[in-house]
């Protein structure tokens, strides 16, 4: 598990692709080395993956499945993602619980300048307007973010965030453009009460 606070942002170093599966070797940027053991999971733009060891830089072995569900394969040399180790019991829940298992992938619909801060407006598939409401909370990228405002319209689902200098700064959101792609996962608990919800109609049905 996750709280979607980013730690330090890293670069790519090497993505290698060996048959179905990917290779990627990412720098740690400020990540404790005392945490970087084989084993360990780490968030790489919100995607929860297993190093491969304990060396530096970081290496990861990247599946046929995640690779099908998110945009990891995309990444190239030098590009920067966001880097957070899992959550232990020591540390302050400052975001929401993020699994680490991402949901989709949403494009950047526009960026808006607003005061200090920029206002990013994401499009998602429709399916996914049931579990993003309007100050929830949804994770971009491995980023713990509040949710502005919601459209829904026929093709997607459209949803704002606020974008505070701090996040800008210390996470990949600056280098991003409109129309390039993020991952996001819903929030735990719209997830759970959709499911309950879910169940209970049918129970009624049956």
């Amino acid at each position: 598990m996750f709280t979607g606070i980013i730690v330090s942002t890293g670069k790519v170093i090497d993505v290698d692709f060996l048959e179905s599966d990917l290779k990627l070797t990412v720098s740690p940027g400020l990540l404790p080395k005392e945490i970087l053991a084989a084993g360990e999971s780490i968030s790489v733009n919100g995607v929860c993956l297993t190093l491969r060891d304990g060396n530096i830089p970081m290496k990861f072995d990247v599946s046929k499945e995640t690779l099908s569900r998110t945009e990891l394969g995309g990444l190239s040399k030098g590009d920067v993602v966001n880097l957070e180790p899992a959550l232990t019991a020591a540390k302050a829940l400052g975001g929401h619980l993020v699994s680490g298992h991402v949901d989709g992938v949403a494009t950047i619909h526009s960026i808006v300048e607003v005061g200090l801060s920029y206002v990013f407006t994401f499009a998602a598939p429709c399916s996914f307007a049931r579990f993003i409401a309007e100050k929830g909370s949804v994770t971009i990228d491995g980023i713990s973010l509040t949710v502005n405002t919601v459209e829904d319209q026929n093709d997607s689902v459209y949803f704002s965030v606020n974008i505070v200098p701090h996040t800008l700064e210390n996470t990949n959101l600056g280098s991003r453009s409109v129309g390039q792609c993020v991952h996001f996962e819903i929030d735990q608990i719209a997830r759970y009460v959709d499911r309950i919800l879910t169940v209970r109609q049918q129970e009624t049905q049956s």
